[in-house]
């Protein structure tokens, strides 16, 4: 047995040199961000003088209460995080010894197999993405836009970003928290009827970003966004769906320069929010810098085919002020999955998926817009996800769709409250979506909203 966890509270004194040292005057004010509805008011609900292992039974029969979503709900919530098939040989593949560990796995000594993994993994993105070159990838989509917003600024030294809300508003979050570090303007240009409202000039912009399909689901006018970028002389960013490029353009076609995007749905399930894989994509003019690692393909000293790390333009392997980005590390079992994922489904798998997807996507939007008083929130057209208005907000009928046995989806509101659709609700279908499945929603959709 190992050693005990020794568990040490803060003293009060350390609290208030904690506090000091970020400008702040309460605990209360640390936890501002958190919505009041996620805190506990009071204190747990627990009788005095509990012993340990009665108080551990005590919280894992309240976390027992949780209901799973894929689990005890069958899911219609997407915005980034998906419910998609993970077959047997993924898990099985992935979770082999040599891809799991705490090690960093890709030093180029001991890991040729992990580093070719993750080669055809940058590969596959790339292909995907319709760029040239790919990275062995980042932490989550979030952190991949802010990578990208880091390139095309440091690329125009111009530090004005235009960013669609039709972008994850979390991703645009992060980017403005990021952004306010570096002393960039953050512009965000709301939507219209569900597409991009681009202004028809910009003024000194170092980088312009969208999304493709964008966050309500809908198909954005990626060549009017090039056209934009163009005229300010800036690179175009586009935040796409790796899973609808089985089925659509890709990204490089239009003319984007960057490619990022959200991994998740690659063969890792959803887990209460981790650990997800940011995709980074990007011609090979930006390619000095690509944050992060890249994986290439060489011959060693007995021309045997090799694998290396051949780039890294981070802080720790380059002059620190010429660094574009601090990411030291990958997602690499996450990437590794991906790549089984992919190799498994293989072009004509993953466009099947994307079919089978947008197939189940219209077949449930025209059954929820049957019913009464339920309309589509914007008209633009929609591939795998869409948006409604009931009578009913949002919030409320994810409340009463769960007690029905089902994740609605995701309530519309913050974050894109100049595109008007508070009160919104986005829906997602996935290929594990059955009609049975889909018709019993709509039926429970129908209840929730008299």
């Amino acid at each position: 047995m190992g050693e005990p966890v020794h568990y040490v509270p803060h003293t009060d004194a350390e609290i208030e040199a904690m506090l000091a040292a970020l400008g702040l005057t309460s605990v209360e004010e640390l936890f501002a961000s958190v919505p009041q509805a996620l805190r506990l008011a009071g204190g747990l609900d627990l009788p005095a003088g509990l012993g340990e292992p009665d108080v551990v039974a005590r919280l894992e029969e309240l976390a027992g209460r949780n209901q799973v979503g894929g689990r005890d709900l069958v899911c219609f919530a997407g915005a980034g995080a998906y419910d998609h098939e993970v077959p047997a040989v993924t898990r099985s593949l992935a979770g082999r010894a040599e891809f799991v560990t705490a090690y960093t796995p890709y030093q180029p000594e001991v890991a040729q197999g992990v580093l070719q993994a993750l080669f055809e993994f940058q590969t596959m993105i790339a292909r995907l993405a319709g760029v040239g070159v790919a990275n062995a990838s980042l932490y989550d989509g979030a952190s991949a836009t802010v990578e990208a917003v880091n390139l095309a600024t440091s690329s125009t030294r111009r530090s004005t970003v235009w960013i669609s809300q039709g972008v994850h508003p979390h991703w645009r979050q992060v980017v403005r928290t990021f952004a306010a570090g570096e002393g960039r303007d953050v512009v965000e240009i709301p939507l219209h009827e569900g597409l991009t409202a681009w202004p028809d000039e910009p003024q000194d912009v170092g980088a312009v970003v969208t999304a493709y399909p964008n966050y309500l689901g809908c198909l954005e006018d990626v060549d009017r966004a090039r056209q934009l970028a163009d005229r300010a002389g800036a690179p175009l960013v586009v935040a796409f769906d790796p899973v609808a490029a089985g089925l659509l353009r890709s990204p490089g076609s239009w003319g984007a320069d960057v490619v990022v995007g959200e991994g998740q749905a690659f063969g890792t399930a959803l887990n209460f929010g981790g650990p997800y894989l940011g995709l980074f994509a990007c011609t090979e003019e930006h390619l000095r810098r690509l944050p992060g690692r890249l994986v290439g393909e060489t011959v060693d000293t007995e021309r045997r085919r090799a694998y290396v790390t051949t780039l890294r333009t981070r802080e720790q392997d380059i002059r620190r002020e010429r660094a574009s980005s601090n990411v030291c590390t990958n997602q690499t079992l996450m990437a590794v999955t991906a790549a089984i994922q992919l190799g498994w489904l293989g072009t004509r798998g993953l466009a099947e998926v994307a079919l089978r997807c947008a197939r189940g996507a219209r077949y449930c939007r025209e059954a929820l817009l049957a019913v009464d008083g339920v309309e589509p929130l914007v008209p633009a057209p929609v591939l795998r996800e869409f948006a409604v208005r009931a009578p009913v907000d949002g919030e409320v009928l994810v409340e009463r769709l769960a007690e029905e046995g089902f994740l609605a989806g995701v309530p519309l509101g913050p974050g894109l409250e100049a595109s008007g659709c508070d009160g919104g609700l986005l829906v997602a279908v996935t290929e594990r979506r059955t009609r049975d499945e889909i018709d019993a929603f709509a039926a429970a959709f129908d209840k929730a909203v008299r």
